[in-house]
């Protein structure tokens, strides 16, 4: 077996090849990967150089380390996960790095979520991912990429047959950029997971929710789709369930703040009669009301069964409603996990819920609430559970510890880096 290239002094020695001062949080974390049993096992390893990381001194990289860390892992074959979030990458940075991606034959993961990648950082990685055939799952989230940006990705779309996830949540796309991803993802068929989240919408005639449904009639291969803040209203909702009592692969529905009544949610209730795909439904942050969390539970106590985690987290439910779906919980067993934090609890509600977890029918995390007890009475604490629990955030070291604390991570994920 072959012995792996030291990383560290490799990269002690192109910084003194191109000039550059060492970056010791960059060079930290290469010592450590050294010293990985993946690498010794010739198993691929992720890089996890987020500047987010509160437990060892942070030194954000900057487009000038990124040139060094590129011409270092340029022949690291057994580097298969890149995390570059939260640091100081620029459009000029991530020119190195769309140079990285044309000759990397291993990389499968990239994260460069909430850099300052602009609309030619954009275009340099979408032209990269023209040619790659390996990269498997990207995160832009947070870049200000804007609609051109997001023009590029669509463009690349077209052509790339590789990627099966991509993240382009709060990028400042627009309607343009929207109606053409959809459009791309009717003949797509690789994409498997995209995220959509927040873009800048000036209309509310809902055209792209309505392109979105058009897609979703033709895709048989996307798995996860998120449209947080889309300002989905009655006919997004009512389009989008029309689509899925055709589609047979989408098991993940983010619907999350958006403006979903508590008569838009009769569309979800009937849909969850038919359809037996869906596992995750998030209707976080929304308005359905006790009238709407009875819809779901009457169709999820009655007929559904492939339901697996439902958030409705803030959405002005009382005490009815929240009676409503534990009652559902206690029919339907096929459904884990439950987010109902920021509703409207009464002691009822309370007590329904502390008995589930109590008789272990729900379990404490696969939900976002804890009973405790005061002077007789019982009341729910807060917990960080929820869909999307490591979204921002991951762990530095090892790896994601209770998933079932996550359902998207528990249920859904559509490849090892999810």
């Amino acid at each position: 077996m072959s012995v792996p290239p030291d990383l560290h002094q490799q990269y002690l020695q192109a910084c003194q090849n191109l000039s550059q001062p060492e970056n010791h949080f960059v060079a930290r974390v290469l010592q450590e990967a050294d010293k990985s049993d993946n690498i010794r096992q010739t198993k691929g390893i992720t890089l996890k150089i987020a500047g987010n990381n509160r437990l060892v001194p942070v030194q954000r990289v900057t487009d000038e380390d990124v040139q060094v860390l590129a011409s270092v892992l340029c022949s690291a074959v057994f580097v298969t996960g890149l995390d570059l979030r939260y640091n100081d990458l620029t459009d000029v940075g991530v020119r190195h790095v769309a140079t990285f991606l044309q000759e990397n034959s291993t990389l499968r993961y990239l994260n460069l979520m909430f850099n300052d990648i602009g609309t030619s950082g954009a275009e340099l990685i979408a032209n990269a991912l023209h040619s790659n055939e390996t990269l498997l799952h990207l995160r832009m989230t947070g870049n200000k990429i804007g609609n051109k940006g997001g023009m590029y990705f669509a463009s690349m779309l077209q052509v790339n047959c590789t990627l099966e996830k991509l993240d382009l949540g709060d990028c400042d796309m627009g309607t343009q950029c929207l109606i053409a991803i959809a459009s791309v993802l009717t003949q797509n068929k690789a994409v498997r997971a995209i995220n959509l989240n927040r873009p800048l919408l000036y209309s509310q005639e809902e055209e792209t929710t309505i392109h979105m449904a058009l897609m979703l009639k033709n895709n048989s291969s996307l798995v996860e789709l998120h449209l947080c803040k889309h300002e989905i209203k009655s006919l997004g909702v009512e389009r989008l369930c029309e689509a899925l009592y055709e589609n047979c692969s989408l098991r993940y529905l983010d619907l999350s703040c958006n403006k979903i009544t508590r008569e838009d949610v009769k569309f979800l209730g009937e849909l969850l009669k038919q359809n037996q795909t869906l596992e995750i439904l998030d209707l976080n942050s929304n308005r359905i009301e006790d009238d709407g969390a009875i819809y779901l539970s009457e169709a999820l106590a009655l007929y559904n069964r492939t339901l697996k985690a439902l958030s409705v987290v803030s959405n002005n439910i009382s005490g009815k409603g929240l009676a409503a779906l534990s009652q559902a919980m206690k029919i339907n067993v096929e459904l884990s996990y439950i987010y109902i934090w920021g509703n409207n609890f009464d002691e009822a509600a309370c007590t329904a819920f502390s008995e589930l977890i109590q008789a272990g029918r729900l379990k404490p995390n696969c939900t976002d609430v804890e009973p405790y007890e005061v002077d007789g009475h019982v009341h729910l604490a807060e917990l960080s559970h929820g869909l999307k629990k490591h979204y921002y955030w991951t762990p530095s070291y090892g790896q994601v510890k209770n998933t079932a604390a996550n359902a998207s991570l528990a249920i859904a994920a559509v490849s090892e880096y999810l």
